[in-house]
């Protein structure tokens, strides 16, 4: 009978150890002394190994894995008559092995979420939970504890081997180097977290203090007395009612095996203590019977197959991807693109991704794979020989413009023959096509004058609002772009030129476009903020007039020459867009072709500023009367002006247009 005792007392102490381990009174508490039978979600590459051991990556680059508690957890959030309505409290083991000694992937976060559904997360250092649109709003509800392994400036991390605590983002909001705290010996001692050793965190939140403590230890010890980090934080204000934990696991261009050994949960109070010795052994390590000499030489074989392909081929991919990278361009890094990432960004620069295509260059389309941002990439083809590090200082420097009314120069790359220029990308394109498309819609006078006034007040900045005098010199309908709300903004700078305040402009390389080239130009090569307000006055005649300075096919039409006419008939109207049919505000299109022909006038120093410009433009200055017969246009004589200087006198500083002394002096 004793006997009979003491089988069934066996059979039942078998059964009860292999009852799942995880036990729950209700769905908010569980322990996991590995995770055999256990109630998770798996997502990505997260697997649970024959053991027990939950592995959440492996060694593929850029991916995620993740694995949450099958059931919501209930978070009291709105009852002020429940205790520790908040309070949660966790522990678990977990182990990070590097791919490559001292080189790690990103970490773990353990994480409470109202969703398990991360679509739109990306790998990488968003760790599988947010991307660069959402990272840091509100509405995530998201709180995340962060075992970090990579530093990200962009999220502030103070180094590669920490801990955060981080509130619907990546930036944690309280974060200490990886240590512990050992009451023997009255110290803290650090921890590396990508060692290959399994480590223990606890994670306690009390509501009454508003108070989140976070603890590490290495698994020999028992939990320190003092916690790594202690925030207060008020949780009610993260959590929802109905939230899912688990943890979290991304990999970038580096990786690592991430594990997770065990994991007890208490939503009620303090978690369970987890079994040490009974956690899963992680795998083994580089352990194993020794080859034989048929193996080591076989394995020696294909190896050196392995290099030679490998050679040949990141021969083949270096030169695909090879670009021209001087010492003097390391100041220049934070503005250089890799050739790589832009050819990736337009699909190998494939016609499908083609914008547009000018004089210098084409334009395409693309989308950085790191950022998921929108660019415009040009290609212009350049000869190093003409000062090519002057030119790149230039470029840079142009980086730092910031204007509603500018595309943003974000950077360049240099490869071979040809420079490439990044802009931010405009969704709506180039003016020119909205003008003489029938494929666009019209542009009706309100979005015109809009666009014309956005113009004027960019190139203001340029003359004379930045820290340095910026010369265009190419304005033109086809190098201004429209955002995605019609505002008008001056692009394409890969031909414009800065000096210093009160300085002469050294350039005497003419370039631009027929049609708004100042006369001046041919003559003495110097580009001039006079030249860009030239340009200016063809571009507003042309918005207004919806034609091209020069019409070849239309009997060589200059449309200067032609409002000049019409002004001189006063029918100065007849010169307006046809296709406006009328609709528009007349005193603002008289004044628009007026201001125009000024800025035209054959004479620089009878052409106003753009300070002027915006003056007559908002209102500030009345257009004073001047005779029909004025020297408007390029090809109008000299000596036929009748003034030599700005007609009318504002109260801003002199007309930047008129003489070189002006320039000396600088303003």
């Amino acid at each position: 009978m004793a006997t009979l005792l003491r089988a069934l007392h066996f059979l039942i102490l078998l059964y009860v150890s292999n009852i799942p381990l995880a036990f729950a009174q209700d769905e908010n508490q569980f322990i996991y002394n590995g995770f055999k039978q256990a109630k998770l979600h798996l997502d990505g590459t997260a697997v649970i190994h024959s053991n027990g051991l939950l592995q959440l990556t492996n060694i593929s680059y850029q991916q995620v894995g993740r694995a949450f508690y099958q059931f919501p957890i209930k978070f009291n959030t709105t009852s002020p008559t429940l205790t520790s309505s908040l309070s949660f409290s966790t522990n678990f083991v977990f182990a990070m092995v590097p791919q490559v000694q001292n080189f790690s992937g990103h970490g773990i976060a353990f994480t409470i979420s109202p969703t398990r559904d991360f679509t739109h997360a990306t790998t990488n250092k968003y760790m599988g939970l947010f991307n660069s649109s959402n990272n840091g709003l509100p509405g995530n509800h998201i709180l995340a504890i962060e075992l970090d392994t990579a530093a990200n400036p962009e999220f502030g991390d103070i180094d590669k081997n920490h801990v955060g605590i981080d509130v619907n983002g990546m930036k944690s909001v309280e974060s200490a180097p990886a240590k512990y705290f050992t009451d023997k010996e009255g110290k803290n001692i650090s921890l590396e977290l990508m060692s290959g050793n399994p480590m223990h965190l606890w994670i306690d939140y009390n509501e009454a203090e508003t108070l989140l403590n976070v603890t590490l230890a290495p698994t020999r010890i028992p939990k320190p007395s003092r916690p790594l980090l202690s925030r207060h934080i008020n949780l009610s204000q993260i959590l929802l009612e109905s939230m899912y934990v688990g943890f979290s696991s991304a990999t970038g261009q580096l990786a690592s095996y991430n594990y997770i050994l065990g994991w007890s949960f208490n939503q009620s109070g303090p978690s369970q203590s987890l079994e040490i010795s009974r956690l899963p052994p992680l795998p083994r390590q580089g352990k194993g019977a020794k080859p034989g000499p048929e193996i080591i030489t076989s394995l020696i074989a294909v190896a050196l197959v392995l290099i030679t392909v490998t050679g040949a081929a990141y021969i083949l991919r270096r030169n695909k991807y090879e670009e021209i990278r001087e010492d003097w361009e390391e100041e220049y890094g934070t503005h250089r693109f890799s050739y790589k990432s832009l050819h990736k960004a337009t699909k190998g620069f494939k016609d499908t991704e083609l914008l547009g295509e000018g004089g210098f260059g084409k334009v395409y389309m693309g989308i950085l794979a790191s950022s998921n941002v929108q660019i415009a990439v040009k290609r212009v083809s350049h000869d190093s020989k003409q000062g090519m590090k002057e030119f790149v200082a230039e470029i840079v420097t142009m980086g730092r413009l910031r204007h509603r009314n500018l595309v943003q120069l974000l950077g360049y790359c240099r490869r071979r023959g040809e420079l490439l220029l990044v802009y931010d990308y405009m969704p709506n394109g180039s003016l020119d096509k909205f003008l003489y498309s029938n494929e666009n819609p019209n542009l009706n006078w309100f979005q015109r004058f809009r666009i014309i006034r956005g113009v004027a007040a960019g190139l203001l900045y340029l003359h004379e609002e930045w820290e340095q005098v910026v010369l265009h010199r190419d304005v033109k309908a086809s190098n201004v772009l429209l955002d995605a709300e019609l505002n008008g903004r001056l692009g394409d700078f890969g031909l414009a030129k800065l000096y210093d305040h009160g300085t002469n402009p050294q350039t005497t390389h003419v370039v631009g476009t027929v049609g708004y080239l100042a006369p001046e130009l041919s003559r003495t090569g110097k580009a001039t903020t006079c030249s860009d307000v030239f340009a200016f006055g063809a571009f507003m005649l042309e918005v207004a007039c919806g034609r091209r300075p020069i019409e070849l096919q239309a009997q060589g039409v200059i449309l200067v020459d032609w409002v000049s006419e019409c002004w001189r008939r006063e029918a100065i109207l007849d010169a307006s867009d046809p296709r406006l049919e009328g609709n528009y505000v007349v005193e603002e299109m008289k004044l628009v072709l007026k201001i125009g022909l000024f800025c035209s006038h054959a004479l620089p120093t009878a052409r106003p500023s753009m300070r002027q410009v915006m003056q007559l433009l908002d209102g500030d200055a009345d257009l004073p009367e001047v005779p029909h017969d004025s020297a408007f246009g390029p090809l109008a004589s000299s000596e036929s002006s009748d003034f030599m200087t700005f007609p009318f006198t504002l109260s801003s500083a002199p007309s930047m247009c008129t003489t070189d002394s002006i320039l000396k002096s600088g303003r």
